[in-house]
């Protein structure tokens, strides 16, 4: 069930939002300053190709840096993709077929508002307890 619906998302929105996750990664690996930014957002590209059987989990080495990035990252990206997943997500759980993809929407939010001193792993990890 977990790869159907993989392969259902990504032709309808999964590569969309990779593709624009990917082109944010480039445009900040040019800086050297945003580089940390360019890499979380390539990760995220990666987790919203395939979301379903995937989650995030805190990083336990994520220190002061992380929380600063992660400040940064909402002042400049972070809310305005939280939004864009928080109404995509409201818009699909309009029918029954979409509830899935709307639920991988909200799902999208906290990484895409906070991506630094988290990581993406598979959903029955150990590392998923109690974090998030």
């Amino acid at each position: 069930m977990r790869t159907l619906l993989n392969l259902i998302w990504l032709v309808f929105s999964g590569l969309w939002l990779a593709i624009g996750y990917a082109l944010a990664g480039i445009i900040c690996c040019v800086l050297i300053i945003t580089i940390p930014f360019g890499i979380a957002s390539f990760r995220i590209a990666m987790y919203t190709l395939w979301p379903f059987g995937y989650t995030v989990a805190r990083r336990r080495d994520a220190g002061a840096g992380s929380a600063i990035g992660n400040v940064i990252w909402v002042i400049v990206a972070g809310w305005w993709l939280a939004l864009g997943h928080l109404f995509t997500g409201i818009a699909l759980c309009v029918t029954i077929i979409g509830i899935p993809f709307g639920i991988a929407n909200f799902k999208l939010i906290p990484v895409s508002l906070l991506p630094l001193g988290r990581e993406i792993v598979p959903s029955g990890d150990p590392r998923t307890f109690g974090a998030a």
